[in-house]
Protein backbone atom coordinates (compact mmCIF):
# COMPACT_ATOMS: atom_id res chain seq x y z
CA UNK A 1 0.00 0.00 0.00
CA UNK A 2 1.02 3.32 -1.25
CA UNK A 3 0.71 6.56 1.58
CA UNK A 4 -1.30 8.65 -1.23
CA UNK A 5 -4.18 5.43 -0.70
CA UNK A 6 -4.17 6.58 2.26
CA UNK A 7 -5.86 10.18 1.52
CA UNK A 8 -8.53 8.90 0.37
CA UNK A 9 -9.85 5.58 2.77
CA UNK A 10 -12.55 5.86 4.50
CA UNK A 11 -14.17 3.40 6.97
CA UNK A 12 -15.96 0.37 4.76
CA UNK A 13 -18.28 0.35 7.86
CA UNK A 14 -19.08 3.73 9.02
CA UNK A 15 -17.76 5.94 6.84
CA UNK A 16 -15.44 7.77 9.02
CA UNK A 17 -12.64 9.73 7.63
CA UNK A 18 -9.94 10.06 8.00
CA UNK A 19 -9.02 6.81 9.23
CA UNK A 20 -5.22 6.01 11.52
CA UNK A 21 -2.47 4.28 10.38
CA UNK A 22 -0.05 2.05 11.72
CA UNK A 23 3.38 1.07 9.58
CA UNK A 24 4.69 -2.21 10.83
CA UNK A 25 7.50 -2.74 8.01
CA UNK A 26 8.09 -1.65 4.45
CA UNK A 27 8.80 -3.08 1.30
CA UNK A 28 10.63 -0.33 0.23
CA UNK A 29 14.40 -0.64 1.02
CA UNK A 30 16.40 1.67 3.39
CA UNK A 31 18.72 2.79 0.10
CA UNK A 32 15.80 4.16 -1.39
CA UNK A 33 15.05 6.72 1.26
CA UNK A 34 18.65 7.42 1.82
CA UNK A 35 18.27 8.54 -1.77
CA UNK A 36 15.03 10.81 -1.69
CA UNK A 37 16.57 12.46 1.69
CA UNK A 38 19.93 13.20 -0.16
CA UNK A 39 18.28 14.93 -3.30
CA UNK A 40 16.40 16.89 -0.56
CA UNK A 41 19.90 18.08 1.89
CA UNK A 42 21.53 18.84 -1.03
CA UNK A 43 18.46 20.72 -2.57
CA UNK A 44 19.67 19.42 -6.14
CA UNK A 45 17.14 21.12 -8.51
CA UNK A 46 18.38 19.97 -11.49
CA UNK A 47 17.92 16.12 -10.30
CA UNK A 48 14.80 17.09 -9.01
CA UNK A 49 13.71 18.78 -12.44
CA UNK A 50 15.25 16.03 -14.25
CA UNK A 51 12.47 13.50 -12.42
CA UNK A 52 9.81 15.81 -14.43
CA UNK A 53 7.60 14.85 -10.94
CA UNK A 54 6.40 18.54 -10.76
CA UNK A 55 4.86 20.19 -14.27
CA UNK A 56 4.17 23.68 -14.26
CA UNK A 57 2.56 25.16 -17.17
CA UNK A 58 0.99 28.61 -17.78
CA UNK A 59 -2.08 29.34 -19.58
CA UNK A 60 -3.35 32.94 -20.42
CA UNK A 61 -0.98 34.11 -17.39
CA UNK A 62 -2.38 31.98 -15.43
CA UNK A 63 0.63 29.11 -13.89
CA UNK A 64 -1.08 25.27 -13.31
CA UNK A 65 0.57 23.32 -11.36
CA UNK A 66 0.42 19.07 -11.10
CA UNK A 67 2.07 16.49 -9.54
CA UNK A 68 1.99 12.91 -8.89
CA UNK A 69 0.22 13.75 -5.66
CA UNK A 70 -1.98 16.32 -6.77
CA UNK A 71 -2.79 15.02 -10.15
CA UNK A 72 -5.14 17.50 -11.57
CA UNK A 73 -4.02 20.80 -13.35
CA UNK A 74 -4.21 23.45 -10.36
CA UNK A 75 -3.70 27.06 -10.25
CA UNK A 76 -0.15 27.83 -8.29
CA UNK A 77 -2.73 28.80 -5.19
CA UNK A 78 -4.97 25.83 -4.99
CA UNK A 79 -2.31 23.41 -5.76
CA UNK A 80 -0.24 24.71 -2.73
CA UNK A 81 -3.56 24.64 -0.68
CA UNK A 82 -3.89 20.70 -1.56
CA UNK A 83 -0.56 19.69 -0.85
CA UNK A 84 -0.92 21.41 2.61
CA UNK A 85 -3.81 19.29 2.94
CA UNK A 86 -2.16 16.39 1.83
CA UNK A 87 0.63 16.97 4.73
CA UNK A 88 -1.81 17.33 7.13
CA UNK A 89 -3.09 13.60 6.61
CA UNK A 90 0.30 12.24 7.20
CA UNK A 91 -0.70 13.57 10.90
CA UNK A 92 -2.72 10.86 11.25
CA UNK A 93 0.03 8.32 10.25
CA UNK A 94 2.08 6.29 12.84
CA UNK A 95 5.51 4.36 11.94
CA UNK A 96 6.06 2.05 13.86
CA UNK A 97 9.09 0.25 11.88
CA UNK A 98 13.06 0.78 12.92
CA UNK A 99 13.43 2.39 10.04
CA UNK A 100 15.05 5.83 10.63
CA UNK A 101 15.38 7.13 7.32
CA UNK A 102 11.47 6.70 6.93
CA UNK A 103 11.18 8.36 10.30
CA UNK A 104 13.34 11.32 9.07
CA UNK A 105 11.30 11.88 5.65
CA UNK A 106 7.83 11.74 8.02
CA UNK A 107 9.16 14.48 10.49
CA UNK A 108 10.99 16.62 7.39
CA UNK A 109 7.76 16.71 5.48
CA UNK A 110 5.44 17.40 8.65
CA UNK A 111 7.62 19.65 10.01
CA UNK A 112 10.24 21.61 7.90
CA UNK A 113 8.00 20.81 4.77
CA UNK A 114 5.28 22.36 5.72
CA UNK A 115 6.05 25.77 6.94
CA UNK A 116 8.27 26.21 4.19
CA UNK A 117 5.29 25.70 1.80
CA UNK A 118 2.86 27.55 3.77
CA UNK A 119 5.22 30.36 3.85
CA UNK A 120 5.99 30.65 -0.07
CA UNK A 121 2.41 30.41 -0.52
CA UNK A 122 1.47 33.79 1.86
CA UNK A 123 3.96 35.95 -1.02
CA UNK A 124 3.37 33.00 -3.75
CA UNK A 125 6.01 33.89 -6.81
CA UNK A 126 5.58 31.13 -9.21
CA UNK A 127 9.08 32.26 -10.49
CA UNK A 128 10.55 31.45 -7.10
CA UNK A 129 9.28 27.97 -7.24
CA UNK A 130 12.69 26.37 -7.00
CA UNK A 131 12.64 27.60 -2.85
CA UNK A 132 10.28 24.67 -2.41
CA UNK A 133 11.03 21.95 -5.34
CA UNK A 134 13.00 19.71 -2.39
CA UNK A 135 9.88 19.76 0.11
CA UNK A 136 7.20 19.13 -3.13
CA UNK A 137 9.98 16.13 -4.36
CA UNK A 138 10.34 14.88 -1.04
CA UNK A 139 6.34 14.15 -0.19
CA UNK A 140 5.87 13.04 -3.67
CA UNK A 141 8.42 10.28 -3.44
CA UNK A 142 6.96 9.41 0.73
CA UNK A 143 3.64 9.38 -0.65
CA UNK A 144 3.26 7.97 -4.41
CA UNK A 145 6.88 5.57 -4.36
CA UNK A 146 7.29 4.18 -0.68
CA UNK A 147 5.19 0.63 -0.25
CA UNK A 148 3.76 -0.30 2.97
CA UNK A 149 4.12 -3.98 3.54
CA UNK A 150 2.25 -4.78 6.54
CA UNK A 151 0.50 -2.79 8.99
CA UNK A 152 -3.09 -1.43 10.52
CA UNK A 153 -5.82 0.39 9.42
CA UNK A 154 -8.05 1.79 12.40
CA UNK A 155 -11.37 3.89 12.67
CA UNK A 156 -11.70 5.73 15.88
CA UNK A 157 -15.01 5.56 15.56
CA UNK A 158 -16.25 2.58 15.17
CA UNK A 159 -13.27 1.21 16.89
CA UNK A 160 -12.55 -1.67 13.82
CA UNK A 161 -8.79 -2.12 12.64
CA UNK A 162 -8.18 -3.43 9.48
CA UNK A 163 -4.60 -5.25 8.95
CA UNK A 164 -2.25 -4.40 5.73
CA UNK A 165 -0.55 -7.95 4.85
CA UNK A 166 1.94 -7.79 1.61
CA UNK A 167 1.29 -4.47 1.11
CA UNK A 168 -2.72 -5.10 0.34
CA UNK A 169 -5.23 -2.95 2.84
CA UNK A 170 -8.00 -5.87 3.46
CA UNK A 171 -11.03 -3.69 4.43
CA UNK A 172 -13.56 -6.62 4.62
CA UNK A 173 -17.48 -6.36 6.31
CA UNK A 174 -17.23 -8.19 9.49
CA UNK A 175 -18.95 -11.52 8.06
CA UNK A 176 -16.55 -12.28 5.68
CA UNK A 177 -13.41 -11.67 8.03
CA UNK A 178 -10.89 -14.93 9.50
CA UNK A 179 -11.24 -14.44 13.03
CA UNK A 180 -8.03 -17.00 13.30
CA UNK A 181 -5.98 -15.39 10.78
CA UNK A 182 -7.11 -11.70 12.03
CA UNK A 183 -6.32 -12.43 16.17
CA UNK A 184 -2.93 -13.90 15.04
CA UNK A 185 -2.25 -10.91 12.84
CA UNK A 186 -2.53 -8.63 16.06
CA UNK A 187 -1.08 -11.20 18.22
CA UNK A 188 2.07 -11.06 16.08
CA UNK A 189 2.09 -7.23 15.56
CA UNK A 190 1.26 -6.34 19.55
CA UNK A 191 4.28 -5.53 20.94
CA UNK A 192 4.53 -2.37 18.04
CA UNK A 193 1.07 -1.73 19.15
CA UNK A 194 0.86 0.49 22.79
CA UNK A 195 -0.95 -1.44 25.54
CA UNK A 196 -3.94 1.37 25.65
CA UNK A 197 -4.75 0.42 21.94
CA UNK A 198 -4.90 -3.28 22.92
CA UNK A 199 -7.35 -2.49 25.62
CA UNK A 200 -10.13 -0.64 23.65
CA UNK A 201 -13.22 -2.06 22.75
CA UNK A 202 -11.06 -2.78 19.29
CA UNK A 203 -13.83 -4.72 16.45
CA UNK A 204 -14.63 -7.00 15.25
CA UNK A 205 -11.95 -9.19 16.92
CA UNK A 206 -9.51 -8.18 19.65
CA UNK A 207 -7.09 -10.62 21.77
Amino acid sequence: MKPWLFDILACPIDKHFPLKLFIFSFETELSEFKQFLDIYEKRNIVDINNEGIIEISKEDKTSYIKDNVIIEKSTAKKYLKLIVESIDELANIYDKTSNILAKECFRLIINDSKVKILKFSEDLNIEKIDEILPELFLLNKIKTEIEIESGLLFCDKCHRWFPIIDTIPQMLPDEYRDQEKDTNFLETNKNLLDHKFLKQDLKPFNI
